[in-house]
């Protein structure tokens, strides 16, 4: 492990390993996860990519699959989704005891001390990888 990389605590679940455990559960149950769920009865909401209902912006990656995965599991009537504060934001709220989805957020980043080492050097700038987890509200 380099000095770049940290390990997540012990104690949170590896969010990899949270991810893959759904995909599988989702191919035990008999359904291909990665196959937009039409013409399913569990399937409620209109056949559409999911959304975040405050900026408009789709969801895209592993989180269509995480998303509509949990609207075939609870029966939503939609493929919109909102954090808390974006529901707050929005005069809305969430119903106490409301169970969200995970959702991610990949990218990479240069932190300012590599930014320094890389001009000091002359050499380029290594970017660092982050996933960031976000809970989502249909």
């Amino acid at each position: 492990m380099t000095k770049h990389h940290r390990q997540a605590a012990p104690e949170r679940a590896s969010l990899y390993d949270d991810i893959t455990n759904k995909i599988i559960a989702e191919l035990e149950d008999g359904r291909l996860p990665w196959v937009q769920p039409w013409g399913t009865a569990a399937a409620k909401a209109p056949l559409a990519m999911p959304r975040n209902a405050s900026t408009r912006r789709g969801y895209s990656g592993i989180n269509v699959l995480i998303l509509w995965g949990a609207v075939i599991e609870h029966g939503f009537p939609g493929q919109s989704w909102l954090t808390f504060r974006q529901a707050l934001s929005l005069g809305g709220n969430v119903r106490k005891g409301e169970r969200g989805t995970t959702v991610v957020y990949a990218d990479r980043f240069i932190p300012d001390t590599e930014k320094k080492r890389a001009r000091e050097t002359g050499e380029d700038a290594q970017a660092v990888p982050f996933l960031k987890r976000f809970t989502v509200f249909n």
